[in-house]
Formats: C-alpha cells, sequence, structure tokens
C-alpha cells in the first residue's frame, strides 16, 4: 500500500516549536498512533521510520515528532528531562487530537516507551500501548553518565558522549529520573499492552521487560526480538515489529469503513473526497466511477489523474469523437484517431494570436495523428474540424460558473 508522509511543527511543553512527521495510509486511517523515539535520538532513526511506515502501510497514522533540543525541533537539549519528554508527548497527543483524532496508539522506542508509559494516563482516547526495548525504570540510563557523574554533582552538569554525539547533561535530568517509578502506572494503566523485547538487547537488559509485564495487568502480551539489536538497525527486525504491532493492535480498534463513494444521476457530475491522503477524490458522472488525485511531487499520492490531466482528457475524447463523428458523415477512410494535448502556462506575450497581452495566460497543445488512407485535402479538412469539437468551443467561450452551498453536500 502506498502511503505519504507530511512535515508539520506543533508547540511543546516549553512552548518551543517541535518538528513532526505524520505517516498516512492512502485509505482512511483505521486509527492514529503516537510514537516516542529513543534517549537522544530522532523521530527520523531507521526503527522509527520504518515502524511509522510499515504501520501506515497496514493503515494506522502514525506522528512521530523530534523531542525539545533533538533533530529538528527547537529548544535546548540541556534543559530537558524525562517529565518534560512525558510533556512533550502530551502535547503530541493534544495536536494530533486537535488537528485530526486523538491516537489510540502509543509507542514508545528505549526510553521513549518508559516515556508513553508515563504519558499513558494522560491520553484517555489511547487504547492500547506497546513498548520496544524499554526499560522497567527511566533511572536506568543512568549507567549512561556514570563517569561524568562526579563532574555532573560537583559542576551541576558535565559533557557526554552518547551514541557518538555530545550532549550535555545536567543534575536536574539525574535528579528527575530518580522520581519516576512507573509500576504503579503500569498497574493502573487500563490499556492493552504490548512488550517487544530482544533477549540478547545490550542495551536495555531483557530483564526489564519482565518489570514491565509483571507490573502490567491484562490484556497484556510479550514478543520476542530473538536476536534483534537494540536499535532494531536491521530493517527486517523493524518491519516484523511494525508487522506484529498493527495486526495486535487491529484487535482494539476495529475496522475503520471507507467514505461512501459518491452516486450522480444522468447527466451530473459529483465529486467527492475520498479519505485517502490530501487530495484523492472519487468522480461520480453518471453511473461511471473515475478518480482523481495530484502527483506526489505535489503532496498528493498519485492514485489517479490531476485536475487539468481529466481537463485534457475532456478535451481529447471530445475532439476524438467529433473527427469519427465528421468522417462517418462523409464516409471518409478514417481508420483510427489518437490525440495527444500537453497543458502549460506561457506568459501572454508569447502568444502572438490572444487578446491578453499581459501576465500569464493558459496554452494547450493538440497534436492529432489520423491513421487511414485519408488524401491531402480530407486531412486538413478534419485538422479544421477539431477546432469545432463541442469542448473546444466551450473552453474558448466566456463561461458563467455559479457555486452554492448545497443543505448537505450529499448526492444530486
Amino acid at each position: 500500500m502506498a502511503i505519504s508522509s507530511e512535515k508539520l511543527t506543533f508547540t511543546g511543553a516549553d512552548g518551543v516549536e517541535l518538528a513532526a512527521r505524520l505517516d498516512l495510509p492512502t485509505g482512511p486511517p483505521l486509527a492514529y498512533a503516537l510514537f516516542a523515539h529513543c534517549f537522544t535520538c530522532t523521530k527520523d532513526i531507521f526503527a522509527a521510520a520504518r515502524i511509522a511506515t510499515g504501520l501506515a502501510e497496514q493503515g494506522i497514522a502514525v506522528l512521530r515528532f523530534d523531542f525539545t533540543g533533538l533533530g529538528h525541533s527547537e529548544g535546548e537539549f540541556a534543559n530537558t528531562n524525562f517529565s518534560s519528554n512525558v510533556a512533550d508527548l502530551v502535547c503530541a497527543a493534544d495536536y494530533l487530537r486537535e488537528s485530526r483524532a486523538a491516537p489510540k496508539v502509543l509507542i514508545g522506542h528505549s526510553l521513549g516507551g518508559a516515556a508513553v508509559l508515563a504519558a499513558a494516563p494522560r491520553v484517555p482516547e489511547a487504547l492500547a500501548v506497546a513498548t520496544i526495548g524499554a526499560p522497567g525504570d527511566p533511572a536506568h540510563v543512568r549507567h549512561l553518565f556514570q563517569a561524568a557523574r562526579p563532574e555532573i554533582e560537583a559542576k551541576g552538569e558535565a559533557e557526554v558522549l552518547l551514541a557518538g554525539r555530545p550532549f550535555r547533561i545536567r543534575k536536574q535530568f539525574l535528579e528527575d529520573i530518580e522520581k519516576h517509578k512507573l509500576a504503579a502506572t503500569l498497574a493502573g494503566l487500563r490499556k492493552a499492552l504490548l512488550v517487544f523485547h530482544a533477549p540478547r538487547d545490550a542495551t536495555v537488559g531483557i530483564e526489564n521487560a519482565g518489570e514491565i509485564f509483571t507490573a502490567a495487568k491484562h490484556p497484556k502480551s510479550f514478543v520476542s526480538l530473538d536476536d534483534a539489536d537494540h536499535l532494531l538497525s536491521r530493517r527486517e527486525d523493524a518491519v516484523y515489529v511494525a508487522t506484529v504491532l498493527a495486526a495486535w493492535a487491529t484487535r482494539y480498534l476495529g475496522r475503520a469503513e471507507a467514505p461512501e463513494a459518491p452516486r450522480a444521476a444522468p447527466g451530473t457530475v459529483v465529486v467527492r473526497e475520498a479519505g485517502e491522503g490530501r487530495f484523492a477524490q472519487h468522480i461520480a458522472a453518471g453511473k461511471h466511477m473515475l478518480r482523481a488525485d495530484e502527483p506526489e511531487d505535489f503532496g498528493g499520492n498519485d492514485s489517479g489523474p490531476g485536475p487539468y490531466d481529466l481537463l485534457l482528457a475532456g478535451l481529447g475524447a471530445c475532439t476524438s469523437m467529433t473527427l469519427r463523428m465528421y468522417a462517418a458523415r462523409k464516409q471518409w477512410p478514417l481508420d483510427r484517431v489518437t490525440v495527444t494535448l500537453h497543458h502549460e502556462k506561457i506568459h501572454a506575450e508569447d502568444c502572438a494570436d490572444c487578446e491578453t497581452k499581459e501576465g500569464r495566460i493558459d496554452r494547450i497543445e493538440r497534436s492529432l495523428i489520423l491513421e487511414g488512407t485519408l488524401d491531402a485535402g480530407q486531412r486538413t479538412k478534419l485538422l479544421e474540424i477539431a477546432d469545432k469539437c463541442p469542448v473546444h468551443k466551450t473552453l474558448e467561450s466566456e463561461v458563467a460558473i455559479e457555486t452554492e452551498l448545497a443543505s448537505d453536500g450529499g448526492t444530486m
């Protein structure tokens, strides 16, 4: 299934702009999910991107974002802590609720898993929570700063090398992670829980999965990731998580109903949003069903021709039909007509035959291939007749378009 992806921003807990990406299925989303990345990672780390894409392919839209001070988000990482990450997650859920729909699935990788567990009670619409290689206690990350701890205690902060990159860690961060205990939260979670963990995870030991699973009440499930590494750097591991997660979540989410396709009376055209991506449209022309969309370069899914493509198709079809009718009436040996069309905007001054001399105008180039044993005079006449097709005349005439608000926007 093709998907689309949108770059977004929303305001985080500290009032700074957080960078996000929303991965969307082509059809109506079964639900929206919120993904929290691992400690000091970003929304674009391979595991986050691959899992989000995999879920979107299964019909679940996923919002992933950079926590304050990371990736493309604003703010200072040194001023953040576990509590601020949880608050950013709640802001992300609020943003989804206001702009699309509240997230029904919360997903967290590593420390992001601990964060979604802590945030879950503050997202009442969430029905399911999944953790991937998550610690049973946020304080688990303290070992990453062990060598720098004396300096942090003495000076209030220190620069620590994490995953090959320098980060400034302040004393308030260490104090904050010590305050958070997840056992009570897990006991009162009241949401379905899925725990992913690799037995050989060298960063967050498998015993953490046991702590989370034991503290939670049913419904709960555990999935072993076998020999996967902590970051799920192998594509097959990330794909596996996305596939299992989508199948598991569907049990609690149900299925989304596709929007009803429009119906149109003879001689009427009805166009209705398909609910797939940003621009896809269902078109009913009498009893016939068509589709329209925009190319991926313009933010669409390219699942159908664009509006101007359909306009050219109408002109081309009318041209061919008009030539066929004229040739049949004259009993000329016209075997087949092929019409090729191209639309572009040009400067009016470049059109010698146009009345408009300023600004830009529309130009349609139309090329005809006439197959058959036609003589030169017949071909010249058919070229002249092409300009007399009804759609051609409509495009060159004054057209009045009247628009009104219908009572329900329904079937005409």
